[in-house]
């Protein structure tokens, strides 16, 4: 039997959870043919991959990203694919290109995801050739993608282009009938496209951009309880996922949106809602969420939160960080876009009596901990202030903690760069949600927030977090189960054809040296996005963690580098929910099983 890639001599994980082993693995054609404790024959074998003293696993699933916009002008997603990263979902938060125009999407992307709104809109406009799902997922597949893609229509996509931006965007406004089914025929399109679900979002702080409907929320949190059931019930039909953001302000819905996962006398809603679980704003939430999730599911609902493997680390230039639209005064700085108009603001005694005001309210439901103590500046062409929170500048300085704040923004502007950690930041409780198995681990936001954060290789820090426990005889979970959470268990929820290395399985595999899993995964690099104008994004660099990657069976990252394959050759496809690419048996003589 010839092989045209060899895994030679690696700890193998199936992603199932099942015990790993040293095992010789063959690929061919895109597929593991042969798994085995014995040397394969490597009689010409074009590519052999030394893994001794390695892990060898299946990529890893990005169940969270905004890739929709990069996909376009960079679809080879290069920093997810050199951190094991093989399967990236789009799609999330109710956003997606599919319908809208390139104005709309601008609108929508580049407030909410802090991408520059002038390149969104350039990006969908020069670039958009589909209307509908099929055509789009067409127009994806002949690009030269690097991972394979998997996707949630947007709700937000399709209001915006069935009833308009402004109308879409109305408390007032409700679809008329034929607008309603018109969304309906779209997500119906989706599903039978093979789109795993739609996503929606209630949030009330993720702001729309642009001049016409500026600072108001996004679309789908305008939508009643009528057309929220309808579009459900095409999800819970098709068995499809709903994802979501909850109102974190409103109680009740919050409840209402865990409890519509349930059945009773109809099809469950598979849902997974958004969460900062362990929030140094409310470090009780984490007691309830957990719990909930079970009894949820207990009473035969099929219910997820989505979370953060890792401590959830910001960083901001100047005032510009999302975390500021939560209130009102920073809201109102972030809708003004002249510095100008933003800065005369900032100046206005009465403006920081409100920010004060709203900086000390301690009362409600919030995402920052607003504590600006708990905030340090990391650089500042005032150099006496780096290393400083702005809580110690204040006090440096005799003023109020927003005043030192407000004042070094007056003065730096986005040359002040600043960082805290919201949310994650305690080792014990993080290990908790590691093992809950009512919290999925993938969700990185990958392809957003460009200058705020880079959690690109949340799943090797996961791993390491296990290793270093495992090593240190304190295991909280294994790494079998570890890497069962980050690849198959997301995979089957989803129904895709990703996250296992076995058998007949896809040849999407990542090579991990433990060695390296060390501190090096917690500090960030910057690199240029050069569809974005030349924008420096935040990223992570690891390269010694990941010895290869390979997607479909063709390398992609070996040795510290991307491949010549990689932005010229297409590796990954769009893979459709509940769709398995047939298995070749034993018995055809075309695959070998020697485990």
């Amino acid at each position: 039997m010839s092989f045209d890639t060899i895994i030679r001599n690696g700890r193998w994980f199936d992603g199932t959870g099942a015990p790993s082993a040293v095992r010789n693995i063959g690929i061919r054609d895109g597929h593991v043919v042969a798994i085995s404790p014995d040397r394969l024959d490597e009689t010409d074998c074009p590519q052999v991959i030394d893994a001794t003293d390695k892990w060898v696993m299946p990529g890893m699933l990005d169940i969270h990203t905004h890739y929709d916009v990069e996909v376009l002008n960079g679809p080879s997603l290069s920093e997810s694919l050199r951190h094991g990263v093989t399967t990236a979902m789009l799609g999330s938060c109710s956003l997606s290109t599919v319908h809208v125009g390139g104005v709309d999407a601008g609108d929508l992307f580049g407030r909410v995801e802090a991408i520059p709104r002038e390149h969104v809109i350039a990006a969908v406009d020069d670039n958009k050739t589909w209307t509908n799902c099929d055509e789009y997922v067409a127009a994806l597949e002949a690009r030269p993608l690097g991972p394979n893609l998997a996707a949630f229509i947007g709700h937000s996509d399709m209001r915006t282009a069935v009833m308009g931006l402004d109308r879409a965007t109305r408390k007032d406004q409700r679809p008329t009938r034929a607008e309603q089914a018109r969304m309906e025929q779209m997500l119906t399109e989706a599903l039978d496209a093979g789109f795993v679900g739609m996503s929606s979002m209630q949030l009330l702080f993720d702001k729309i951009d642009g001049e016409v409907c500026r600072s108001r929320t996004l679309p789908s949190t305008y939508a009643k309880p009528r057309e929220l059931r309808r579009l459900k019930s095409l999800l819970r039909r098709t068995g499809r996922v709903m994802q979501s953001g909850p109102d974190i302000a409103n109680p009740f819905n919050l409840v209402s949106q865990v409890a519509q996962s349930l059945g009773f006398f109809r099809n469950q809603l598979k849902t997974s809602l958004l969460s900062a679980a362990d929030v140094k704003s409310n470090p009780y939430a984490i007691l309830l969420m957990g719990p909930l999730a079970r009894v949820i599911n207990a009473l035969g609902g099929n219910f997820r939160w989505q979370h953060l493997p890792v401590p959830f680390e910001v960083y901001a230039d100047g005032i510009d960080l999302v975390v500021f639209e939560e209130f009102g005064s920073g809201a109102a700085a972030l809708h003004l876009r002249d510095e100008v108009e933003r800065h005369d603001l900032l100046r206005d005694a009465e403006y920081r009596r409100t920010f004060r005001k709203d900086y000390e309210n301690k009362l409600g439901v919030r995402v920052w901990q607003r504590d600006f103590f708990d905030a340090d500046i990391v650089d500042c062409p005032d150099e006496s202030v780096i290393g400083l929170s702005f809580g110690q500048v204040g006090l440096d300085r005799g003023l109020h903690p927003v005043d030192a704040f407000l004042d070094l923004v007056l003065e730096h502007s986005t040359a002040l760069r600043w960082r805290t950690t919201i949310s994650g930041h305690r080792p014990e409780v993080l290990k908790k949600l590691a093992r809950d198995p009512g919290i999925q681990m993938g969700f990185s936001d990958a392809g957003a927030h460009l200058r705020n954060m880079a959690f690109y290789n949340m799943g090797l820090r996961l791993l390491r977090h296990v290793y270093d426990a495992e090593k240190a005889g304190t295991p909280f979970i294994s790494v079998e189960q570890a890497v069962h959470r980050l690849t198959g268990e997301l995979a089957d929820w989803y129904r895709l054809d990703a996250g296992h290395l076995r058998i007949g399985d896809r040849a999407d595999v990542v090579v991990i040296d433990p060695a390296h899993l060390d501190d090096s995964l917690d500090a960030y690099a910057e690199e240029t996005v050069e569809q974005y104008g030349g924008l420096s994004r935040m990223v992570n660099r690891n390269d010694d963690a990941v010895t290869a990657v390979l997607v479909g069976g063709r390398t992609v990252f070996a040795d510290g580098a991307l491949t010549d394959l990689v932005g010229n050759q297409r590796t990954g496809q769009f893979l459709r929910a509940a769709h398995r690419v047939p298995s070749i048996s034993a018995e055809d003589g075309k695959l070998t099983s020697v485990r």
